[in-house]
């Protein structure tokens, strides 16, 4: 039976509208949320480098875990809840349960003097909101809208809710060997 070029045109159309499905569905989204993996971070020495390293590996552990108010584990946790478990986890050092408590811990910080491991806090109208600085303008949070994440301090909504920063314990005091 020859094939004659009706045929073959046929087939190719198929060909093609297959490979434009196959193509297409390659950028289909699910909707969920992927985590990035962290770009790396310029290199810092000494204990500052050692706490972020820490507090990367604690992102890796938390990273896809949604947000629930009042919640402390990988279920849903909120962000005094994340602050509290990653001191506790991370350094064994025990830190108050909410926002409030936690934003009188410690020495005030200009945002100009952050240090990894700084507390920064936010006033967002109606609540407020703590998350771990990482160095380098990041600082690791829960976010209500897209749980464990890492945000910069220089996005137009944090600049513009930002509050204060706190130091809770000074880095020479955590056992950079046991990190």
């Amino acid at each position: 039976m020859p094939i004659n070029f009706h045929t073959i045109l046929k087939l190719m159309r198929i060909i093609l509208v297959l490979a434009l499905l196959l193509f297409l569905t390659g950028c289909f989204s699910t909707g969920r949320q992927v985590t990035q993996p962290l770009a790396p971070a310029p290199v810092v020495t000494g204990v500052q480098g050692d706490l972020r390293l820490v507090l990367e590996q604690q992102f890796e552990n938390w990273a896809g875990t949604p947000y629930r108010l009042g919640g402390q584990d990988k279920r849903g946790v909120d962000c005094s809840g994340l602050v509290q478990n990653i001191f506790t986890d991370a350094f064994d050092i025990q830190l108050p349960r909410t926002t409030s408590e936690q934003v009188s811990l410690g020495q005030p910080v200009q945002r100009q003097a952050l240090q990894p491991l700084d507390l920064v806090f936010f006033n967002t109208g109606r609540t407020q909101h703590v998350g771990i600085y990482l160095g380098q303008g990041e600082f690791l949070h829960a976010s209500t809208s897209r749980g464990v994440i890492i945000s910069k301090l220089d996005n137009p909504y944090w600049k513009r809710n930002y509050w204060t920063a706190r130091r809770p314990v000074e880095p020479t005091q955590i056992q950079v060997a046991s990190l």
